[in-house]
């Protein structure tokens, strides 16, 4: 068996005892791809998971999708999403199908409880039946059905690998990362759509081209400031009360984006400037 990418990142104690370790591989790196620090293997290969989201919309955004559906940058931010499946997290959600022309039903998300506690229990208080609105996932299932829509293709083949909804995500996502997309590893995600895994370090290249656009083609580069603008101006549609993406975001006021995944995948983008006048965009 090979060596583990993972080390040694945390020790947790319990009075003079060491309780447990947390093991764990970081990259850093700038927009030219320039690894700028690292802990354990920056190629360690890992899915992204709900960290791929962001990119995920990006080809929909690219290609126009905002202004054919007049899609709102709130929208885009859910669009991004893990939510909670809060009340106004469910709303933005059918505002996002309303005007794309698609249903709830259409959605293939699954059905699983909001992850919000309160919202859990007053939903229990109202007798209120959980539906696929609530899903963490079904802002970026709406995205990929919009996309579909706009694109005159079949929504009910909208998560296979073979689709032209996918197939799109999977070559932008690529690019993104310095990579061909048969570079990227193909897998199915919790929701059922495609997830991707690719090194660490092309992962955090992803997220600073994200962050600064500015040698990538103008419409990928309007792209990629819309997606960051609706991150950082609606944190809380991204995550949720009390989450780590949204608390995060808050507290930098607009100088980062971050969005985690299953299994303790985090990805964040500095955008330039966050560390001081004139420095440069970094994804983590």
């Amino acid at each position: 068996m090979s060596a583990s990418p993972s080390v040694p990142l945390i020790e947790l104690s319990r009075g003079r005892v060491g309780e447990s370790v947390h093991y764990g591989a970081l990259a850093i790196v700038d927009r030219q791809g320039g690894l700028l620090a690292q802990v354990g293997d920056p190629e360690a290969l890992t899915f992204l998971r709900s960290t791929a989201k962001p990119f995920q919309a990006l080809p929909f955004v690219e290609e126009g999708g905002l202004e054919r559906f007049g899609l709102n940058l709130q929208e885009l931010a859910l669009i991004c999403a893990s939510h909670s499946g809060t009340d106004q997290h469910a709303a933005v959600v059918r505002q996002i199908q309303q005007k794309a022309g698609i249903q709830e039903s259409d959605l293939l998300c699954g059905v699983h409880p909001p992850t919000d506690a309160a919202t859990q229990e007053a939903l229990r208080a109202r007798s209120e039946t959980v539906t696929s609105n609530r899903h963490n996932c079904s802002g970026k299932h709406s995205g990929m059905l919009a996309f579909a829509r706009m694109l005159g293709v079949s929504l009910e083949e909208y998560i296979d690998p073979a689709h032209p909804v996918q197939q799109r995500i999977l070559k932008v996502f690529a690019e993104m990362c310095g990579l061909a997309p048969v570079q990227v590893e193909l897998g199915i995600d919790g929701c059922s759509a495609p997830n991707f895994a690719v090194p660490l370090r092309s992962a955090a290249l992803a997220f600073a081209r994200l962050c600064d656009s500015v040698d990538l083609p103008v419409e990928r580069a309007a792209a990629c400031r819309k997606i960051t603008t609706a991150m950082t101006t609606y944190p809380d549609m991204v995550a949720g009360p009390n989450r780590f993406d949204t608390e995060l975001m808050l507290a930098c006021q607009g100088r980062l984006v971050t969005k985690g995944g299953a299994e303790g995948y985090t990805g964040i983008g500095l955008l330039p400037g966050a560390l001081g006048a004139g420095s440069p965009a970094l994804g983590i």
